[in-house]
Order: C-alpha cells, then structure tokens, then sequence
C-alpha cells in the first residue's frame, strides 16, 4: 500500500500542506525544524490515532487554534481509499472514510499500517516499561483493530478499581460494601485484562524470530537478540519454570513468562489474574493501587546474556530498536500478504545516526516495501542504494 496524497490544515506548524507521494522511495529534506518530521507524524497518526512524539493530541494542534485535519489518499493495490481524521482540543476525534458521515476514530484503524521508526524509539530499548507495552498494543490493535476496544475496556476498569482502592485505604479498612465491589471489579479487570495479556503473548511470539534475524542483518555482531515478556499476574512462579536462556532483569529476578503462560488459554489467563488480584489484595489496599496486570508488565530485551537496557553500547541500542520496527514491517506483511498491502515504512531521520555500513544495510533491508517515507537533513545521509524522489521541505512549504 502507498499514500499518494496527504494533506493538513493546522496540524502542528502548517496552516496548510498538501503532499504528493508516490510508491517506492520519498525521502523528504530539509534543515533541522522546518517540519518534515510533522508530515511523518500525521502519517502515522492515521494508522494509529497517537503520536510517536507526544501522549496527547494538544501539541498536534497549530497554536491558537482549536482544530486540526489531516487527510489522505491511501491506495491499497487497486482500492483507493480516503480518509480524514478530525482532531478536535477538549472533544472526542473523528473520522470520515471517503467523505461518508462522520465516524468514531477508531474504525479507521487497519486500513492504512504504517511502521514508523524515529529517534525516539531508542526509549523502547533505554527507556521505561511504558515504552514497550505501547509498542506492543499498538502493533496488536494494527493487526487486530477490534482490540483497541479490549484495551479501552482495560484502561476503563483499571481506572475505576484503582479509585475504589484509594478510598478503601483513605477509609482506614475495607468495608463489606468495599469487599463486595471490589471483588465485581476484579473480576471485570481479570477478563479484560486476560484478553490483553493474551493478544500480548502471540505478538511478541511473533516479533521475536523477526526481531532476531533483523538485529544480526543490521549489527553483523556475535551477540544474538532476545525478547522474553516479563508479566506480574504471575511474579511468584518457581524460576526454573522459566525459559532456561532468560537472564535477569533489572531487579535481579527473572519473572519471564514460563511455558504454562504461554500456552494458556484466554480462560486460564483469567483464572491466573483473579488469583494474583487475590494474592496481593492486602497490598494493594495498603498503597492504594493496583499492582498487577498488564499495565505492569514488562519486556525483556537482551544482547548476548545480557540485559540491552544499561548494557547496550549506543550502536547496538539504535540496530536493536532498528530491528524491533522493522520486525513489526515483516509481522505485518505476514498477516496480510496480498499484493499492494504490505505496510508504508517510514523512517525519520534515522540514516543520521548510522554508519556507513548499517545505513547499506538498512537500505538494502527495506528498498523492497511498496512505500518507504524518508526524512532527512541533507540529502546525502541518504543511501544512493535507495534511490527514490526527492521533496524539499521548507517552513510551510514542501515542494519537488
């Protein structure tokens, strides 16, 4: 699938933009904040109603104003879709495909995949847990787009049971009506939860070959790359029960998820959930929160027999988050083979930060996709391998 035409009114620093893209290479250049990154940032946010920069819609905003479109032509094979998103300060977003009424945002999700990689992807490696959750609801809800319901629902009832917790512990005990209600709350979190635990696990179960044979692509290095899913629900299991090459995390135990998670059923995760709510329910009501779940949970990354986070040297940081994105790309591909809806691969300001030797091989590795999106300040950090139609980018202005 390609873009061939995005267009934006008061997003970010443009009063108005319209881009022509084609399939293939489009590499956009242009001095450090004139904007190219806003343009990407637009892209993606199509494909999955956030943005890579920021965790709330305010800063998409043009400043002053209190609405911004953005709008694209996306042709998946022969199928030529439109769609717009309205982003609305203080107000629900919503969407139109091909010009129809008005819709929820959320059902346009999975008509346009994106994988975007970015400076601030280093955070998946180097940053804190929410990081790696995100990525992986994220490409969850790409290939199954029912599933940002499931992961709504969760937020919902997490928020709910933890301020019943707060006010049980403001209360000095826990009352009969507490328990009562509590328990209903448990239950509501444990299936929610078991839903997005699961969708989780066969995600990273997926990525982790990907992720694998891309980092030895990218790195050329004696260290092999490993993703292991560390989860709370079942923090208390016998480590030898664990994958037996799984290393310690920061806290100096495992808690990877051993082969009984894995192969559990939704029903069986649920189970697991309610007994881990139970298990530590005197604990939560002392601090007043939840402390188990999805929310909690954490991916293991590791480089050789070593944790990448705190150990990894700042190349193998970058090929290593290089290797996630582009495992999501091939993930995304399997699920949907079809000709002409393999995803738009965009990767901002990447080439930068790489030597000569990993930006031929990212080249090479990506010079396949039907769209690959560029940005870059000058057009020489670009691989000539690459190819593809330059657009220069000015302040408010993209022109050929």
């Amino acid at each position: 699938m390609y873009i061939s035409h995005v267009s934006l009114t008061d997003f970010r620093s443009y009063a108005q933009a319209d881009v022509e893209l084609g399939p293939g290479t489009n590499v956009l250049v242009g001095s450090n904040g004139v904007g190219k990154t806003n343009i990407v940032e637009a892209i993606g946010y199509l494909a999955t109603l956030s943005s890579h920069r920021v965790t709330n819609d305010a800063p998409l905003l043009r400043f002053g104003t209190d609405r911004a479109l953005v709008r694209a032509r996306v042709q998946r094979a022969k199928l030529v879709t439109t769609l717009e998103v309205e982003i609305t300060a203080g107000k629900a977003n919503r969407a139109r495909i091909n010009r129809a009424n008005p819709v929820r945002a959320r059902d346009i999700l999975g008509i346009v995949r994106t994988v975007l990689f970015a400076p601030e992807d280093l955070a998946l490696v180097k940053g804190d847990p929410s990081n790696r959750r995100r990525f992986l609801d994220e490409l969850l809800v790409t290939l199954r787009p029912g599933e940002a319901a499931t992961r709504g629902d969760y937020e919902r009832v997490l928020k709910q049971r933890n301020a019943l917790l707060k006010s049980a512990r403001a209360g000095g005990k826990l009352s009969t009506a507490h328990e009562s209600t509590l328990d209903v709350w448990d239950t509501h979190l444990a299936r929610a939860g078991a839903r997005v635990l699961r969708g989780r696990l066969e995600v990273l179960s997926l990525l982790s070959p990907y992720m694998g044979a891309a980092y030895a692509s990218l790195a050329d290095a004696n260290k092999e790359a490993h993703a292991y899913y560390q989860c709370t629900v079942m923090a208390d299991f016998d480590a030898e029960d664990s994958p037996a090459d799984a290393p310690a995390g920061e806290d100096g135990t495992s808690r990877v998820a051993p082969a009984v998670l894995l192969d559990a059923t939704t029903e069986e995760l649920e189970e697991m959930f309610l007994a881990a709510l139970l298990n530590t329910r005197d604990k939560e009501l002392e601090r007043g929160i939840t402390l188990v779940g999805p929310h909690r949970d954490d991916v293991l990354l590791t480089l050789g027999s070593a944790p990448a986070k705190g150990y990894a040297s700042h190349g193998e940081t970058w090929s290593l988050a290089l290797a996630l994105r582009l495992a999501a790309y091939k993930v995304m591909g399997e699920d949907d083979p079809r000709p002409g809806a393999g995803p738009i691969l965009i990767l901002d300001d990447v080439f930068a930060e790489l030597d000569a030797t990993r930006r031929t091989r990212l080249a090479s590795i990506v010079a396949g996709a039907d769209q690959v999106i560029v940005t870059a300040a000058v057009a020489s950090d670009v691989p000539e391998e690459l190819g593809g139609t330059f657009l220069k980018v000015s302040p408010g202005v993209v022109s050929s």
